[in-house]
């Protein structure tokens, strides 16, 4: 039986990632904007940092889990949830100069856009806390924690930095407070704690699927970098030389290195 306190500690890990969100709005309480190339190259980097911990981090850690195949299921079954979750939603793409001044009904369906981005993250989050409590982790807290919840957690957290920070560039422009913009940010990412405790619970009480939960991770979220977040910074690089593509690249590369010890510890 896993303890209550197991489950607070995923949840906070998974509020850390979501309070990162935050962050990404801070820029703008001593800048009046952030340029196109220094938005290019935080894409890069985080999707960099998102490929990463999904290739040298969750899949490796399935694979010494499971079969090659398990783990492609798990990363189709993650593919084919978020395309059907945009279906469900009619491919809603709301605008953050909504969010501010949305009623109810429109915060409901923004959430839930919201949800189709940033559950698969938080799903990562808790399943690489699958062997909290076990043999091999670090401790922390006063709680084995598995090194890949460790890394997986810093990884998802500095992804979700510039995410708060294309939030906030449309609610500036509207002249929303800066502390609201920090708002908004973390409002979009609140969906990853729960993802985290869900994704967790499963894990640890069906462990013959922990194989497919790594895999589903791994593929939501390199889908949804290919097609939104590499798309989103091409299309704000425009007007950049050679398409913004060198900046994106060099942010990529960066975000690689820093997560490339994954595939040796």
């Amino acid at each position: 039986m896993v303890a209550l306190d197991a489950f607070a500690f995923v949840f906070v890990a998974g509020v850390v990632t979501a309070l990162a969100t935050g962050v990404g709005a801070l820029p703008f309480f001593f800048f009046e904007s952030i340029s196109d190339r220094g938005n290019v190259a935080l894409w890069g980097f985080a999707s960099g940092i998102m490929l990463s911990a999904s290739l040298f981090g969750l899949v490796q850690e399935g694979l010494a889990e499971g079969t090659p195949v398990e783990i492609g299921v798990g990363m189709l079954a993650g593919v084919v949830l978020v395309v059907l979750a945009h279906d469900v939603l009619l491919d809603a793409d709301i605008d953050p100069r909504e969010y501010a001044e949305a009623d109810f009904k429109k915060l409901v369906l923004i959430l839930g856009v919201l949800t189709v981005h940033s559950f698969p993250e938080g799903v990562a989050v808790g399943v690489a806390f699958a062997d909290l409590g076990l043999e091999g982790g670090t401790e922390l807290f006063g709680f084995t924690v598995p090194l890949l919840a460790v890394f997986m957690t810093v990884a998802i957290s500095i992804h979700n930095i510039p995410e708060g920070t294309a939030i906030s560039i449309p609610l500036r422009a509207m002249g929303v407070s800066k502390w609201k913009m920090v708002w908004w940010s973390v409002f979009s990412s609140l969906p990853q704690p729960v993802g985290a405790v869900i994704a967790f619970a499963f894990v640890r009480f069906a462990r013959e699927f922990l194989p497919y939960g790594f895999g589903f991770a791994a593929g939501a979220m390199i889908y949804l970098v290919l097609t939104e977040f590499v798309p989103e910074a091409l299309d704000t690089g425009a007007d950049l030389p050679r398409g913004g593509k060198p900046t994106l690249a060099a942010g990529l590369a960066l975000g690689t290195a820093l997560m490339a010890p994954l595939a040796f510890l």
